[in-house]
């Protein structure tokens, strides 16, 4: 079994961008070096990380926020896990804000770790990116784009392009000055010679989408 690293050199995949794509080497070096991310070293815990992007789904961060305080009360901790998830019953969790899909998405989590299904983040770190995927997917409220921000900004994984995200697809837009968002699989294919760098390509496409639009503060990731 082959372990994984956790994170990248920077500097290469910048000196990498910026060769093999001139359009997205201008931008890089206008906006300057992005920094490797503190925590891509610090160690977690994929269980509660997965339980706390459920209830960061479709809220604002401050609401979310306000809601995960709710539960950490109530169970008496601030690590999401089968056991702590196990201290508060349905109503409660209701009762604290968490809406009905939620909770089931919750609970199947926390079913699923006691079956041995949720990989530990010792573990993950001898699997590829698609086996992490495939292993996470099957958690109800857990999508493909979920497990690829644990990916980039928690495990560091240097090659996760996310094709389905708007953000990224408008930043490639930019790029190339086109007059539409490409589809998904044609970013696939537009990406693939950013390899085996493409998360750090993803990096800068979310930071020129933001520059783009002139907002004033870029959208929160799941995983911030």
């Amino acid at each position: 079994m082959t372990r994984q690293a956790r994170g990248f050199d920077t500097d290469a995949a910048f000196a990498h961008l910026c060769k093999r794509d001139r359009k997205l080497g201008a931008w890089m070096r206008k906006l300057g070096p992005i920094p490797a991310d503190p925590r891509w070293r610090k160690p977690f815990d994929p269980v509660d990380a997965l339980a706390r992007a459920i209830l960061y789904q479709q809220l604002s961060g401050k609401a979310a926020a306000t809601i995960v305080g709710r539960v950490e009360t109530a169970i008496a901790s601030d690590r999401f896990h089968c056991d702590t998830l196990a201290r508060i019953d349905d109503p409660a969790l209701r009762g604290c804000g968490v809406s009905g899909n939620k909770l089931l998405a919750l609970r199947d989590l926390a079913r699923r770790e006691e079956a041995g299904e949720i990989p530990s983040l010792r573990r993950m770190t001898g699997m590829d990116d698609d086996a992490i995927v495939a292993a996470l997917v099957p958690v109800r409220g857990i999508g493909r784009w979920t497990v690829e921000m644990m990916l980039m900004f928690r495990l560091g994984r240097p090659d996760v392009l996310p094709i389905d995200d708007l953000g990224i697809r408008k930043g490639a837009q930019v790029v190339d000055k086109a007059d539409a968002m490409l589809a998904p699989k044609a970013l696939a294919e537009r990406g693939e010679r950013w390899g085996p760098y493409r998360s750090y390509a993803s990096f800068y496409l979310w930071r020129i989408a933001d520059a783009a639009s002139n907002a004033k503060q870029a959208v929160a990731r799941s995983q911030d």
